[in-house]
């Protein structure tokens, strides 16, 4: 009685492991298949460009609020503030011819000199097949966002010059789709250059010339997944 039961104990743990063997191959196989996919399909980037770049407002300003009593009087300074209104046209291709890519929470925001001067503008989760090109065009806002005595600074040095560079930037996440698979998700940043023009305001602000002006850029953007 006791060796058969030994012998289907034996049996029952070499079923276990044939059974925990087939799993393992199996899951080895699949995994094995999704990347021979992906190194003959070799995916590669999305491309953007900045086609152009619509200035409603860049202005910056720098106050002192002067108190004055029985004490000798002295000046305290208010922090430099810019604000900004901007529309950009961005365009995305993908290059493609077998994969088609999902673009999820993407944000878009303005940066000079490394510093975020609007807030995030979210545009819509977007699906491109292959080969296809999207087109967006979010509107950027910043008002009196604070910043640093160095921004300062470097737009007075760019008014002289004429004009700056600021940077319209992409946040969020893409995913690739190969027929009905879909991979997880993946990190994006986007950066796409646009020179603008200066010019003296009121007060010795500093910002755009006149009222609106709209940038022909087309500048490639440089993309990082």
């Amino acid at each position: 009685m006791s060796k058969d039961c030994g012998h289907h104990d034996e049996e029952r743990r070499q079923l276990h492991r044939r059974i925990v063997t087939g799993i393992i191959t199996f899951i080895i196989l699949i995994l094995l298949i999704i990347f021979l996919i992906w190194i003959i399909l070799k995916p590669s980037k999305p491309h953007f460009i900045i086609q152009d770049l619509t200035v409603y407002n860049f202005n910056l300003s720098s106050t002192t609020t002067t108190a004055t009593n029985t004490e000798p009087s002295f000046s305290s300074p208010t922090p430099n503030t810019l604000s900004t209104t901007m529309q950009a046209t961005i365009s995305s291709f993908n290059p493609n011819a077998r994969i088609g890519i999902y673009y999820q929470k993407l944000g878009v925001y303005a940066s000079y000199r490394g510093q975020q001067i609007s807030s995030y503008t979210m545009v819509p989760v977007t699906y491109q097949g292959h080969r296809e090109a999207t087109v967006w065009s979010p509107f950027l806002y910043g008002t009196a966002v604070p910043v640093s005595p160095y921004v300062l600074s470097s737009l007075q040095e760019d008014e002289d010059a004429g004009g700056t560079l600021v940077n319209v930037k992409i946040n969020g996440r893409v995913k690739w789709k190969v027929g009905t698979w879909v991979s997880g998700r993946y990190h994006i940043d986007v950066n796409c250059p646009a020179y603008i023009t200066l010019g003296g305001g009121r007060n010795n602000a500093i910002g755009v010339a006149t009222a609106v002006m709209k940038f022909q850029t087309d500048q490639t953007c440089t993309v990082d997944v």
